[in-house]
């Protein structure tokens, strides 16, 4: 088994990884190829996380990895999280502009000034696609929707469980508050049971999202307060501070009021989410089994078929 103390740097089950031909460095922190062996993992995991939630008949939806811009504004991401997001530009000028680039370019200045924003930008999470396409009156008995997605976060670390570049699995449900609140407290013992079959040492605990600025911290402590927020954290980089791999959270009215979905009553919907970290998941597993699967315990390579 792969070990990791709080003395050794967050970097270290990265560079194991990296030895192993897990993951393929590309040079750029949190941004990495995943091997043969690493990919049939999530994609074990993944198929693992569609059988957990096949028994609600939930809506499948799948869109790739960008997001229509205005979508994302009215989403509120920016106003919490600017320093995670990640925005496309591409070249819109005409021959002469191509010619000052490749100049400037040449002269090793600053280009990017002849790429401005275009109207996507890349997804943060895996759920916020569903938003738009809820928009207007649901059932009366709700909606639920099966998503997975690669989503972006900028946030360059030598912590192997923060990349830049990942895959969500979510289960999203959107109706009235009691229905939406009742939903996401019956995913936990699911999501408990979810860790303990692939031999996972697991905890639950009430947690908040990383939101920006001097603001961040009250919305933090009112997240943590209401227990909108719990996670399901194991060691992957190190022993003194776990990593989440699954988050539940409720989110209320935002989504709804942001993207105008009621209710059948004409109330303004409340939404809450499952969400799995594929390529977590499968870190958690090399991490605690030992980077060769041949040497994983029977009972967990049965779980993922292995």
């Amino acid at each position: 088994m792969s070990t990791t103390s709080s003395a050794i740097p967050l970097s270290a089950f990265r560079d194991e990884l990296l030895r192993a031909g897990l993951l393929l460095a590309t040079g750029v922190p949190g941004v990495y190829g995943r091997s043969a062996a690493f990919e049939d993992t999530v994609e074990r995991v993944d198929r693992m996380v569609t059988a957990c939630g096949a028994g609600d008949r939930p809506d499948v939806m799948r869109f790739p990895p960008i997001l229509n811009r205005s979508d994302f504004e009215r989403s509120g991401y920016l106003q919490s999280f600017p320093h995670l997001a990640g925005t496309i530009h591409s070249f819109a000028g005409t021959e002469p502009a191509h010619r000052s680039l490749i100049d400037t370019m040449a002269a090793g200045g600053d280009w990017s000034a002849a790429f401005p924003a275009t109207r996507v930008v890349l997804t943060p999470a895996a759920c916020y696609p569903v938003y738009p396409m809820l928009t207007g009156s649901l059932p009366r008995s709700g909606r639920l929707v099966d998503v997975m997605s690669y989503c972006f976060r900028h946030e360059p670390s030598e912590d192997a469980g923060r990349m830049q570049m990942f895959r969500m699995h979510e289960q999203v449900r959107a109706g009235d508050p009691e229905t939406v609140t009742a939903w996401r407290d019956s995913w936990i013992a699911r999501a408990e049971s979810f860790t303990a079959a692939l031999g996972l040492d697991a905890h639950t605990e009430v947690a908040s999202d990383p939101f920006f600025g001097r603001g961040g911290k009250l919305l933090a402590v009112n997240q943590r307060d209401q227990g909108l927020k719990l996670e399901i954290s194991v060691c992957i980089a190190s022993d003194d501070r776990p990593t989440a791999i699954i988050s539940l959270n409720c989110h209320q009215d935002h989504f709804g009021e942001a993207f105008a979905i009621t209710t059948a009553d004409g109330a303004i919907a409340h939404t809450a989410c499952v969400g799995f970290g594929l390529e977590r998941i499968a870190l958690a597993l090399f991490r605690r089994h030992g980077l060769d699967r041949r040497d994983w315990p029977r009972a967990v390579c049965q779980t993922l078929e292995v």
